[in-house]
């Protein structure tokens, strides 16, 4: 069980970690903690955001949309691997997902299939938003993938936590499927082995 990490540190962390970092706005305090708590944290959470350019998918994850207001994620993952920080709370990202699921990732083991949505997980990850379109066919460039890769490793080495603590919405919430086009499993290899 870990409480968050203060805002000051979540920006030294992913810098520490060699990330370019663009600090949009009033990131620090733009949160959904007036919609219950955040904490404790137990893992990452990544996604795809299904949009094209840059500055209109930092907007819309910043500033949400009429059917859900933002904060949508913590950071925005560009294609030219710079880490957008839009907000810093509690965030809309995870929605309820299976609690198995959860035991799985503070446990650091095996995930089982998600087949429930009944847990909060707004309260318990840190969110990454990825940007791509999520239909198979928009690339995900060397320079993404390998900020992913730092984003994540980041927030773990802060933590003390390993891959296992990464997950993607897919393995979170039952019908989701991002992210799409790249494999997870691939991905907690490649931050196991940044972590070492």
């Amino acid at each position: 069980m870990s409480s968050p990490m203060s805002a000051s540190n979540f920006l030294k962390a992913l810098k520490d970690e060699g990330l370019t970092v663009v600090q949009v706005g009033d990131w620090r305090t733009h949160n959904r903690n007036h919609k219950g708590p955040w904490g404790p944290v137990h893992g990452v959470l990544l996604h795809h955001t299904v949009t094209k350019g840059t500055a209109r998918t930092v907007e819309i994850c910043r500033d949400g949309h009429s059917g859900l207001p933002g904060p949508l994620c913590h950071g925005v993952i560009a294609k030219d691997g710079r880490v957008h920080l839009v907000g810093y709370g509690r965030a809309n990202h995870a929605g309820l997902g299976d609690d198995d699921v959860l035991r799985a990732v503070v446990a650091e083991k095996r995930l089982p299939s998600d087949n429930e949505a009944n847990t909060d997980g707004n309260r318990h990850f840190y969110g990454f938003e990825c940007e791509n379109l999520g239909d198979g066919k928009d690339p995900w460039p060397a320079v993404q993938l390998e900020a992913i890769e730092k984003a994540a490793a980041a927030v773990c080495r802060f933590h003390d936590w390993d891959s296992p603590s990464v997950i993607g919405h897919l393995e979170w919430q039952p019908g989701k499927v991002d992210p799409r086009g790249f494999s997870m499993n691939g991905m907690r290899n490649r931050i196991h082995d940044r972590l070492k």
